[in-house]
Formats: structure tokens, C-alpha cells, sequence
């Protein structure tokens, strides 16, 4: 399938989740992050969910790295540029959604992307060669492309991946894995 299909088929897939589901399946994909060979890296970048959009909730992420002492890095989007800037969570740390209801940082200890060590990628769909489908804007691309080489991405999804997604450009960053609330998918 190509990417415009993936996105319509997993925006409804998502949209029929009810809360009660997305929270265990979301509590499920925490744990399976658990058993993940990153523990020893420091520097932790986590997408803030998109409610509206039923995104994973990376709350149980978040505990989770804050319990183990890791620095942990969110971010804020320019839709001008298609840029982000990310900034160290702190307990002092503002979030205010923006016009699109993304949850971001208001400021903050700036954290520039060659120091970060595991990138947390928030996706649509994904293919089982670690190819994945965002929201089509790029942001996630350009971003992993300024990462050093050896930074780990790791998806988020409650499903399966599909086959093959058939229109992958050569700017598409994949994926090193992708965890679901039932296994952890290796590229």
C-alpha cells in the first residue's frame, strides 16, 4: 500500500480505540520498551501524544525513564520551517499545546540533536523493513537525518506492521525498531 492509503486506514484504525484500550495498550507498549537493549544510553528523546489523534501515551515511557535517571528531551515544532528544537524535560518545564494540539515545551535548557542517543519516533504505520508512515509533513525525517549516526529510533504503534509500504523515499529515515504491546519488531 502506499503512504496516503496507510494513513487513512491507521487514522480510522486509532480512531476506534476507546480509552480504556489505548491506555492498556499503551501500558503494554512501556513494558516491551523494558526489554529493549538501551538502558545504558542517556539521553532519551519522547514525543508528547497527540490526544485528539489517539497517539500512544508515552506517560509509562516517561516514568519509566525518569525512574532509571535518564535525561529525557521533548520538542517543539516550527511548521514554518518543518524544524524542531528540543529541550531537557525539567520539573520546571511548561507544556502548552500548539494550534495543531501538540503538546511542546513553552522553553528550556536546549539540547541540540547530535547529543541524543534513542529517539522515541511517533508513526502511522510501518513496514517490516522498519520503513514508517508519519503525518506526511517530514518533521521526524529531518530531524533523525541531524541525529549522529548511531542514534536508535524506536517506533510506537499498537499495531502490526504492513508488508511493504510501496512509495518510500530515499529521505525516509527507518526505523532500528518498532515496539507494539505484543512484541519488538528489529530492522
Amino acid at each position: 500500500m502506499n503512504k496516503t492509503t496507510l494513513r487513512k486506514k491507521y487514522k480510522e484504525l486509532r480512531k476506534q480505540l476507546s480509552e480504556e484500550q489505548l491506555e492498556e495498550m499503551s501500558l503494554g507498549i512501556a513494558n516491551k520498551v523494558l526489554q529493549l537493549p538501551i538502558w545504558e544510553c542517556t539521553y532519551f528523546h519522547v514525543f508528547l501524544p497527540i490526544v485528539e489523534q489517539n497517539e500512544v501515551n508515552t506517560e509509562f515511557i516517561l516514568h519509566a525513564l525518569a525512574g532509571k535517571d535518564k535525561e529525557i528531551i521533548i520538542s517543539k515544532a516550527d511548521f514554518e520551517t518543518r524544524t524542531m528544537t528540543h529541550f531537557l524535560l525539567t520539573d520546571n518545564t511548561k507544556i502548552k499545546k500548539n494550534e495543531y494540539n501538540i503538546p511542546e515545551p513553552v522553553d528550556g535548557i536546549e539540547v541540540p540533536s547530535h547529543k541524543i542517543d534513542i529517539v522515541f519516533v511517533p508513526l502511522l504505520a510501518y513496514d517490516k523493513k522498519g520503513n514508517r508512515v508519519g503525518y506526511g509533513k517530514g518533521f521526524y525525517d529531518k530531524f533523525l537525518a541531524e541525529c549522529k549516526p548511531d542514534v536508535i529510533k524506536i517506533g510506537l504503534s499498537f499495531f502490526e506492521p504492513e508488508e511493504i509500504i510501496a512509495d518510500v523515499f530515499e529521505a525516509d529515515v527507518q526505523l532500528n525498531y518498532c515496539v507494539t504491546p505484543n512484541s519488538i519488531h528489529s530492522f
